[in-house]
């Protein structure tokens, strides 16, 4: 691998991950950029636990989705086990699938049905939060070697930063539009019923916690209809 081209790519990526409108298209160029950066990586997909349930975004193949699932179906398997970081690493790497696997004994036989030959999981993490795995793989067996490792630590860590500052963006977005409609909501309601201010959002928040309906979506009602 040529390292000097490698670093003025992820230059380039880290640029171009800043630029994105999105968190869908953050994740997209993420695992788009894995195929392109790291050698002989066919496909690549992220991967997010909620509890025993997998997750998938932004994978670039069929592949990815199906090695998910059938992690998530068997409760093992590198990619499972990047995002459960209780386990403590944060790298896992199985440079063969036609040879013997113990570590994930009843996953590696039917992902060698699914047409893998090789993989590797890495944890996305900042110092706040972990994120899930970003997960790279390779039909060929033995197709990942220690470069290819570091090369997807060195992609694992820009995206983690990205994949992070995404999020934290959109949250702040929703959080935004969410005022403007709580707000648009309490006006209609001042107006409609002639109360105060805080009269009106105690009516939206009895509503919410009555009916067990989120506020927002409670305000998005009021807006939308004109009343409860």
């Amino acid at each position: 691998m040529d390292w000097q081209v490698f670093a003025q790519s992820m230059a380039t990526l880290a640029r171009d991950l800043l630029a994105q409108d999105s968190v869908t298209a953050t994740l997209e160029k993420i695992t788009h950029s894995a195929t392109e950066l790291v050698e002989n990586c066919d496909a690549a997909g992220i991967l997010i636990l909620n509890g025993r349930r997998v997750q998938t975004l932004a994978p670039t193949d069929q592949l990815v989705i199906d090695s998910d699932q059938l992690q998530e179906h068997l409760q093992e398997g590198p990619c499972f086990d990047a995002a459960r970081t209780h386990l403590g690493e944060r790298v896992f790497r199985i440079a063969d699938f036609t040879a013997h696997t113990q570590r994930w004994p009843a996953y590696a036989p039917p992902a060698r049905e699914l047409g893998l030959g090789s993989m590797m999981g890495f944890l996305l993490y900042t110092d706040e939060e972990d994120l899930g795995a970003l997960n790279l793989y390779s039909r060929r067996p033995g197709a990942f070697t220690e470069a290819s490792e570091t090369a997807g630590w060195l992609l694992a860590s820009h995206a983690a930063v990205a994949f992070s500052g995404a999020r934290t963006h959109a949250q702040m977005e929703q959080a935004i539009a969410t005022r403007h409609t709580i707000g648009e909501a309490m006006g209609i309601l001042m107006s409609s019923r002639h109360l105060t201010e805080t009269q009106a959002f105690d009516v939206l928040r009895r509503y919410s916690q009555e009916h067990n309906i989120k506020l927002r979506d409670v305000a998005r009602r009021v807006c939308e209809q004109g009343s409860l």
